[in-house]
């Protein structure tokens, strides 16, 4: 299976001259997670996602792109879907532009770990359970936090979601990049470094723009059904409840690994 074969074609991309707050109108009103930057040639100079965009502080005019897109893997349409899937896990990005070649740089479309994870054949995963490969320290947020808050240690800590509970420690929802450019929030005022503390000022709560409800999976799921509740409920991570108890979370990066190390590529 080579990278042509499961690409998107035809990808939303902006140039380099572009405001910033266009790229996050188009990144919102596209539903996307990133944009290819492209230079007055056509050739593609880097990829902005919506981490880069939240970094900015306000609605001020005249900030371009150039400057906030960073550098992205070299894929081409011809490439094993395996060498894909290694290049975003070493990058630590979730997609990526996929040139012509690596000596024609105009766009032949977009790669993600979502697209690998709707072509991989789960029945040639290892028989794991979640418990295995989840992560058990999870940063959360109550439901009454400030966003402003929450959205300065998403930038400090490049989380893309948060899950929420309440001070019961019952699951709630999560609050997402994407939760905060929908919601058009501007990151305001200072902040500590516990997620938890309050915050003075007019920012709104968390619990005005989180999504619901908290799709989640047991300790004992197999990763192969971990990968296809991520497919199905069109997700970047799942959190992971035992007992309506939050215990953990498996993410993009952790279920590509499990893929890189089996034949489900093959």
């Amino acid at each position: 299976m080579i990278v042509g074969d499961i690409m998107t074609s035809e990808p939303v991309c902006i140039r380099e001259n572009d405001l910033m707050t266009h790229a996050r109108h188009v990144l919102r009103d596209n539903h996307l997670h990133s944009l290819p930057v492209l230079d007055a040639n056509g050739r593609v100079t880097g990829i902005l996602d919506d981490h880069d965009v939240l970094r900015l502080q306000s609605n001020r005019s005249g900030v371009t792109v150039n400057g906030y897109a960073h550098e992205f893997p070299l894929i081409t349409p011809d490439m094993d879907v395996r060498d894909a899937a290694r290049h975003l896990l070493d990058s630590r990005q979730h997609r990526a532009p996929v040139l012509n070649s690596s000596t024609d740089k105009s766009i032949a479309g977009m790669i993600s770990d979502k697209d690998i994870f709707h072509n991989v054949h789960l029945m040639k995963l290892h028989r794991k359970e979640v418990s295995e490969i989840m992560n058990t320290k999870v940063t959360t947020a109550y439901n009454d936090d400030n966003v402003s808050r929450v959205w300065g240690n998403m930038l400090e800590w490049k989380y893309s979601g948060i899950p929420v509970i309440s001070h019961d420690d019952e699951p709630l929802g999560i609050v997402t990049r994407s939760n905060l450019m929908k919601a058009g929030f501007i990151r305001t005022g200072n902040r500590s470094a516990d997620t938890h503390d309050s915050l003075s000022g007019d920012s709104p709560k968390v619990e005005r723009v989180m999504s619901t409800p908290l799709y989640s999976i047991s300790s004992t799921t197999s990763v192969s059904k971990a990968i296809e509740a991520l497919v199905d409920h069109n997700i970047g991570r799942i959190c992971v409840t035992d007992d309506k108890h939050l215990v953990g979370m498996v993410d993009r990066f952790s279920l590509l690994r499990e893929c890189l190390d089996s034949t489900c590529l093959d």
